[in-house]
């Protein structure tokens, strides 16, 4: 079903073929904002809006128009761990697309002018997030759980630390960590794969294989808190949640269909039914897996009325401690399989988001396990496993609880 390749330089390719007239297709770097430190927080954000802004052999109106002028659409992200260049387009015009990630990827100049601009934009997207409690909760969860660590670091960095980028400085970091050991190219779409390597062969093939002095080796220590913040805000936002298994664990299968049940996006979730459904506290409660390679966090987020703190939280942790002491029966654990492979499988139908998937996991463990395999892996989970889990993640101490008012 996926087909890959490996460049000289160590750059690899993950592939598969749909038939579609549109090609979703992008390169992940194996870098983020854990990497940082120091004055560098904050670093791989700008870089991956300052990659835009003019190459060798471009200006950023070209760079912009190169994708949008054949009614493409072109975009970026960064994360705790990695940066995404991506674009979606008509798969005749893949060929374009590859070679302006290639451009920007290894002839960026960083113009002097440009990085000036682009902190201001960069500052006040750290001011309009801010602005925004129901994802600023997050960042800060992650700051007071991981405090010490690069994990901790907000990924947009501090105004004062935007404010002394340089291009010298951008560069320097840039050069350390932006290697191709680091990159891999995923693309979902309809061309021959054979040319897909072709196309990247002729414009990532010759330049000379490069490995990061980027160092993760030091797995973070998660400290438990219990923290009210007074943001001034209409509604409560609260965020319970505690360390869980990393990228590698083999648990994570587990964990993950244990996390859909409890608070995923169905509205059958147990959190939703109990809290939403049968109280009306609040309009939106989820639960949420996020795994590092060294680490991961779990969380319930609830924006609710400020009066219903002590029950909303007095109603988590009942609902958690049922996963605690009382095994799934036969029914609800298949239920509960066959509701999060359904749900694997539409997220799966998204091109793009299967694109991003496999570029991930290519880039993360060396190669992408097929739909029927994380079924596999799903309907292998048993109940007594689940509960297993539920008392060592959920044991008594284990969370932590931070509060917006």
């Amino acid at each position: 079903m996926y087909q890959f390749h490996t460049l000289r330089n160590g750059i690899r390719i993950v592939y598969r073929q749909n038939g579609s007239i549109v090609t979703h297709s992008g390169v992940y770097v194996n870098i983020g904002s854990r990497d940082e430190s120091g004055s560098d927080e904050g670093m791989a954000h700008f870089i991956e809006h300052s990659i835009f802004k003019g190459t060798e052999h471009r200006r950023s109106y070209n760079i912009l128009n190169r994708i949008d002028g054949v009614g493409g659409e072109l975009n970026a992200f960064t994360t705790k761990e990695e940066t995404c260049i991506y674009a979606s387009s008509l798969s005749v015009h893949l060929e374009r697309c590859i070679e302006l990630f290639a451009d920007i990827l290894f002839h960026s100049t960083f113009p002097k002018k440009e990085i000036e601009k682009e902190k201001e934009v960069v500052i006040e997207e750290i001011n309009s997030y801010k602005d925004c409690p129901a994802e600023l909760i997050y960042d800060d969860f992650e700051e007071f759980i991981y405090a010490g660590h690069p994990l901790a670091h907000n990924i947009l960095g501090t105004r004062k630390n935007v404010r002394r980028f340089t291009t010298e400085s951008i560069r320097r970091f840039y050069t350390a960590n932006y290697t191709t050991d680091r990159m891999v190219v995923a693309v979902v779409g309809s061309v021959d794969f054979k040319r897909l390597v072709r196309y990247c062969e002729k414009y990532f093939g010759d330049f000379p294989q490069l490995s990061s002095s980027a160092d993760r080796s030091q797995a973070p220590v998660a400290h438990t808190f219990n923290t009210t913040v007074n943001k001034h805000t209409h509604q409560l936002h609260a965020l319970i949640g505690c360390p869980v298994y990393n990228a590698f664990d083999d648990r994570k299968a587990a964990f993950s269909l244990l996390n859909n049940l409890i608070g995923g996006p169905a509205m059958n979730s147990r959190l939703n039914v109990a809290i939403r459904e049968k109280y009306g506290f609040c309009y939106t409660i989820e639960s949420q897996y996020t795994p590092f390679t060294d680490a991961g966090l779990f969380y319930i987020y609830a924006g609710i009325d400020a009066d219903a703190k002590e029950r909303f939280t007095e109603l988590v942790l009942k609902e958690l401690h049922r996963f605690r002491e009382k095994t799934l029966s036969t029914l609800q654990l298949h239920v509960a399989q066959q509701q999060f492979i359904g749900q694997m499988a539409i997220n799966n139908e998204l091109a793009l988001n299967e694109m991003q998937s496999i570029g991930k996991a290519c880039m993360l463990y060396g190669k992408v396990d097929t739909l029927e395999e994380m079924s596999r892996d799903i309907e292998n989970v048993t109940a007594q496993e689940l509960r297993d889990i539920a008392n060592e993640v959920f044991a008594d101490g284990a969370l932590s609880y931070l509060y917006y008012v």
